[in-house]
């Protein structure tokens, strides 16, 4: 049940007020215009600068008012941090009701609130076995926030409430599939959050067995689940609300655990690679959201999904194997496996589906992290167009991109003496753009194809956990593209 509501009234004097400030030239009249509206002494909000997540708490009689900082650029990721953090940190001050003063705001930061403030409810401590904090604003039963709007835009109001509400609710299930211990999560894990998704909001899941993979000839992704215990999976999602629409492709990278094979990854951050799934959940949950939110576009969803585990069955470093498009792949290195299932689910979904617009999510190398860092993720084509629309969703969402070089002068990288292409350099450079390269033989000369390595910004630290956690980063991004893509 939904604990937002939009009101048009004034709040009564049992109900804690949160007030919003962008940090701008304005805010000298913006704090006096409050201390006006709610008769608070003038010095009590001097020192308040409205930086990011500046919290000013002011204790008036029964009721609390609170100033939060949006911070200078108020961009929509600010926005929804800002609040995500007063809500988190808040949880177990507020009272029951609270009334979120938003008269004075541009009714899309509605959207980023009801984002932000979902957000706050999600909880990493999934299996510890503490009692529940009855103290907690999101564990109450009668906890309500009510958006606090003018009567002339309570109907937009409304849509952009549920639109950011919506929105939190599949980011929160995309943050708790990639922040998932690994023992709790394999391929069948997506598999069936994929079918408990299409049943509950109506569209197309096709679920591609090993037995079934085997038939179709997606050898890739099974050469790479050769050394894990549990079986690999192609999951295919549908979502076509009318004839005639244009086709948006997307594969997403599902490694549920990568050890890095027989070319095994160091020890020391090996646990963290619960999270190299992320991009298939980026995927899955903007899909989930086209249909939530009825976008009127073809979308088409592709998730191949795996452990990369080593055994006696592992491939080896100069194994040989083949892929859905019939090119053969020498494998360099059992670590740069993202890429090689990557191979196959752009390959069936390029020939079975046809998209206008094909695009890849992976958390795949750490070039693309040594080069960005945990600020951006990179992005690669060859069709300019694209790259515009990406770098503009980028910017609306704040869901950072830069591109990066897709020159023919890198293909002699991924060349190989005995097979069609080689996974890997084997150079210290360039391994992203080398990467990037590998994943286009498999599109078959698509003209509107785009990578996005992800590795850095997938799973970072934050205000909401001690340890690096999930980002839910892309959903927003896929999600503005799909909205705004035109053929």
């Amino acid at each position: 049940m939904s604990i937002f509501n939009i009101t048009t009234q004034s709040p009564t004097a049992q109900t804690d007020i949160l007030i919003c400030i962008e940090q701008n030239d304005n805010l000298p009249a913006q704090l006096q215009k409050i201390t006006e509206t709610y008769a608070l002494p003038t010095q009590i909000t001097h020192d308040f600068k409205a930086d990011l997540k500046e919290v000013l708490p002011i204790y008036l009689h029964e009721q609390k008012i609170y100033l939060l900082g949006l911070g200078k650029t108020s961009t929509p990721k600010d926005v929804i941090l800002a609040y995500r953090f007063f809500f988190y940190q808040q949880k177990g001050k507020l009272a029951d009701n609270i009334t979120v003063d938003m008269r004075h705001l541009p009714t899309n930061q509605i959207t980023h609130a009801a984002n932000g403030i979902g957000l706050a409810s999600y909880n990493i401590n999934f299996y510890k076995t503490d009692k529940i904090d009855k103290r907690d604003f999101f564990q109450r039963d009668t906890s309500a926030v009510s958006i606090w709007v003018k009567e002339e835009v309570a109907e937009i109001a409304t849509y952009a409430l549920h639109r950011g509400e919506a929105i939190a609710e599949t980011q929160r299930e995309v943050l708790r599939l990639v922040d998932l211990p690994s023992n709790h999560k394999s391929p069948k894990t997506l598999v069936d959050w994929a079918i408990a998704s299409s049943e509950k909001y109506g569209y197309k899941a096709t679920i591609l067995d090993k037995d079934a993979l085997e038939r179709e000839g997606l050898h890739a992704l099974l050469g790479i689940s050769q050394g894990s215990p549990v079986p690999p999976y192609l999951i295919v999602l549908e979502y076509k609300p009318a004839e005639g629409l244009p086709c948006i492709g997307l594969v997403g990278k599902g490694v549920t655990f990568d050890t890095g094979g027989v070319s095994i990854k160091d020890s020391a951050n090996m646990h963290y690679m619960k999270c190299d799934m992320a991009g298939a959940g980026a995927v899955l949950g903007a899909f989930e959201l086209a249909v939530k939110l009825n976008i009127q576009k073809h979308v088409v969803a592709v998730i191949p999904t795996t452990q990369n585990s080593t055994d006696g069955e592992s491939l080896k470093p100069s194994d040989v194997i083949g892929s859905y498009a019939g090119k053969t792949i020498e494998l360099i290195d059992t670590d740069a496996e993202g890429r090689v299932i990557l191979a196959d689910g752009l390959a069936y979904l390029n020939r079975n589906y046809k998209p206008d617009v094909l695009i890849d999510m992976a958390t795949l190398t750490g070039s693309c992290v040594a080069t960005f860092g945990y600020v951006a993720a990179g992005l690669f084509t060859q069709n300019q167009a694209l790259a515009t629309l990406l770098m503009q969703s980028a910017e609306t969402t704040g869901e950072r991109l830069w591109q990066l070089p897709m020159w023919d002068d890198y293909k002699g990288d991924i060349a190989s003496d005995v097979a069609d292409v080689r996974n890997y350099s084997g150079k210290p450079i360039a391994g992203a753009i080398t990467a990037a390269k590998f994943l286009e033989v498999f599109v078959e000369n698509h003209p509107r194809y785009a990578h996005i390595d992800m590795a850095g910004v997938s799973f970072n630290d934050s205000d909401f956990a001690t340890m690096r956690s999930a980002t839910a980063y892309g959903v927003r991004l896929l999600l503005d593209v799909i909205e705004n893509v035109s053929v």
